[in-house]
Parts: C-alpha cells; structure tokens; sequence
C-alpha cells in the first residue's frame, strides 16, 4: 500500500491490535528464550548471525519455541536483503519471481537476500525443487522454519545444502520469566498495577507445555477478564481458567507417534513399569489408535520375552482383543495391566534373533535342501533315486518316529549343515528350555557318532 497521510496511524493501530506474543516478542539474541544449545555465545549459528555470514539453514522445533522470532532478529541485524515466504500459500511462481529478483538484486548491487520460509515443509516438492535454484546458485540464502522432522519433510537435495538447526521446548523458568516481563513490558498487557500472581505464572509456565506463545496468549485471555475491584489481579483460578490442561503436541505420521511408541517399547525392554505405563498414558491423551498399542505390544512379547515368558504373548493377545471389545477410556487398564506385565517380565530374544539370522541365511547363503528322510512322504513312495540317479537304500534314509523313542526325541538330522540358530538365554523358562537343548544336542550328537 503506498505511503500517505494516515499510513501512520494505520501502522500505529495495527501494532496495538497485535496479539501480546508479537508485542513482546525479543528483539536482540540475548533475548531469546531457551535454545542455548543453538544461540550460546560461541555457538556455530550465534557466531553466523553476529558475524551476518549466514549459510541456508532449517530450523526445525515445535511451536512457540523461538523459530521466527530467531528470523525477526536475523532480519534486524543483517545487511542482506530479507524476503518472506510461507508454505501454505506461496506458490512456485511467487518463489521463482523471488529468486529471479534475488539474482538481479546480487548481480546489480551486490547484495545478498535472506529469504525466509516459514513451515516449509508445507511446501510441495515442486515448489522446493523451485526453491533449490536459488539456493544452489548461491542467488538466495534460505531460512527455512518447520515443526516437522526436516529429514522426510524437506527435499533431500534441499536439505543435503542447508544445516540443520533443531529448537527444543522452553524451559518453565524461561517460560515465567517471559511472562512476568509481558505484565511489565510497554507493550505488554497493558493493565496499570496488574499483579500476576506466582502461582498462576507457575500454572502458565507449565501448562503450556515449553510453548511460549501459548503461555504469552492465555495471559492476555486472563488479563482481558480480570476485575479490578481489589486492583487488577491475575490469580491460579483465572490463570487455569485461560490455559486449563495441556494440549499434547501429536501427528500419527510425525515424529511424536514413533518417538512415543519408540519410548513405551524402551521402557518395557528396559524393564521398568513407571516409564513404560507414562508413555502409555502419553499416548492415550495423545489419542494414539490403542489397536496400534496392541499390536506393538504383541510384537514386543514376541521379539524381546519371547520363551522366556510363553505368556507374554498369551496376555498380549487377550489384551488386544479386550480392548476391542471395551473400548475407551476403560482399555486404559487393559492396557496398562499388560504393559506392567511385559515390562517386568524376563527378557529374551532368542527367538527373534533365530529367525532374524535363518531368514539371511534363507535369502542370502547357499540354499540349503531338505534331507531326503524328511521330504513329503508321498514324493518319497514315487522317487526312489538320488538326484545323480543312482538308487537309493532305502533303510539309510527312512524316516524315523520320534514317538516310537522312549524319550520322545527324534535322532536324524534335520537341516543338513551344522548350524545353530536358536541360543537360549538362561532367564525365566528359557533356563530350563536351555537346560532341556543342551540334552537333546548331546544325545543327537552321540547317536549320530554311534552311526558312523
């Protein structure tokens, strides 16, 4: 809109109509909340920034962390020209406009643009690779913010040319300390003599789960209710009120689904029932599908109790079907029961490792074929050769009943290569499972050198 008498006040209007997190959001580094793994002094992207040699870079980190406040500081300070794009809505004309411009800006003055996409992996492949030209040309310098995992939301090409900085939720004490500086701040709140009480600072600092902009919002929602009969007070009841619980960060094909199922079937390896069952109850506020739960707990039975517990996985089972039957919110005890369970259980996963090491061998070793005495028994009555055509003795090669043994246990060899696949462990039954294999090996050896 160009320039005239009333611009200033529209610019004047607009910024007090801005919400409490923009008015008070940092302007200088120092300022920023949290991050000091990124922003201490000496730190790679601190030195970046102070030194305006600025690289292309994506930002990746959950909401309200500092993501484009970073980029309003960075614009501030640098002598390179700042461009802004968003991932929603600029499409890759707009993209490619702004990186012609940004190389005739280079060629003509010498001057590099910062362009700055914010939740760029709402961007489609088309609109990156569009992207990628400039950023490979050297035409723009790329600030890309997203709440995604860069490495599958973003272009690998794109990626392959940007470091990677990760944001991480604020700290409650730098969360307080926001706070209380927006009951104070000239653009803060803007209630004469406010007072915000300790107790509802702590309550906004928590609840808001490390989301700086949430806890900035529910104090302008308690601030704009506040009646100032005793003077303007903002106490625990007006600020639980404004932010009353938390709303769980959750995307069943983001990070939060696998990081959270990744800790509950830590925790259960691990054998500890506390972590396992609050992950669990992560999920279930998260409103992860319990059948998902199910079915990554009868795996887990499987593959790391296994033998050493049978029933693991019998109560893996019951659970998944109970909970399909009861459904929610009563399957929370179902479940909880059966992560308890699993989790104290004795551990093993020999049997899982058997399989994972016969199904190499099965794709990828020499093909082992299956002794003549245990092949089909019909084939056996037809083809009475070997496969060079001499014939076979029939006596040699008979199958013999393991039940017609007094212990039960057959003496033939059954794979044909030495080879072990199954090793038990000696924790819970697997100790007597092992104790028992140890017998049936030795005998088999020994009938087998009686033969020769």
């Amino acid at each position: 809109m160009p320039e005239d008498l009333w611009s200033p006040i529209r610019t004047v209007r607009r910024a007090k109509a801005a919400p409490l997190a923009l008015r008070v959001r940092p302007r200088t580094l120092d300022e920023i909340a949290g991050q000091q793994h990124c922003l201490a002094q000496g730190s790679l992207l601190r030195r970046l920034i102070e030194q305006d040699a600025l690289q292309s870079m994506i930002v990746a980190g959950p909401p309200g962390t500092g993501k484009t406040t970073l980029a309003e500081v960075i614009a501030a300070r640098t002598n390179a020209f700042t461009d802004r794009a968003h991932g929603a809505t600029t499409g890759v004309k707009e993209l490619r406009d702004k990186i012609e411009s940004a190389a005739r800006r280079l060629g003509e003055s010498n001057r590099r643009t910062l362009l700055f996409v914010d939740e760029i992996h709402r961007l489609a492949r088309n609109q990156q690779d569009a992207l990628l030209e400039g950023v490979e040309s050297g035409s723009v310098v790329l600030f890309g913010a997203t709440t995604e995992n860069p490495t599958w939301a973003v272009a690998p090409a794109l990626l392959s040319r940007a470091t990677v900085f990760r944001f991480q939720p604020v700290g409650e004490l730098e969360i307080a300390a926001l706070v209380r500086r927006a009951v104070t701040h000239a653009d803060g709140v803007g209630i004469e003599g406010l007072v915000l009480d300790e107790d509802a600072c702590a309550h906004l600092a928590r609840a808001c789960d490390g989301d700086v902009r949430r806890a900035l919002s529910a104090l302008e929602t308690a601030a704009s209710a506040v009646r100032d009969t005793d003077g303007p007070r903002v106490d625990l009841a007006l600020a639980r009120a404004a932010l009353d619980g938390k709303i769980p960060v959750f995307d069943r094909n983001g990070d939060e689904h696998f990081d959270l199922a990744s800790a509950l079937i830590k925790s259960m390896r691990g054998s500890d029932p506390d972590a396992a069952v609050y992950w669990l109850a992560r999920m279930l506020t998260s409103g992860e599908d319990p059948r998902f739960i199910c079915r990554r707990l009868a795996i887990f039975s499987a593959e790391d109790i296994g033998n050493a517990d049978p029933r693991a996985l019998q109560v893996a089972m019951s659970c998944w079907q109970a909970v399909e039957r009861v459904g929610m919110p009563e399957s929370q005890l179902i479940l909880a029961q059966c992560v308890t369970f699993l989790a104290v259980a004795p551990k093993s996963n020999a049997a899982a490792t058997a399989i994972w090491e016969a199904m190499d061998d099965a794709r990828e070793a020499r093909t082992v074929p299956v002794p003549y005495a245990i092949q089909d028994q019909t084939k056996r009555r037809a083809v009475q050769t070997a496969d060079d055509g001499t014939p076979l003795d029939a006596s040699a090669h008979a199958y013999e009943y393991p039940h017609d043994r007094a212990d039960g246990i057959g003496m033939q060899e059954y794979l044909g290569v030495a080879k072990r696949y199954y090793r038990p462990t000696d924790r819970g039954l697997e100790r007597a499972i092992a104790e028992h294999l140890t017998q049936i090996r030795a005998l088999r050896t020994r009938a087998r050198e009686e033969s020769r």
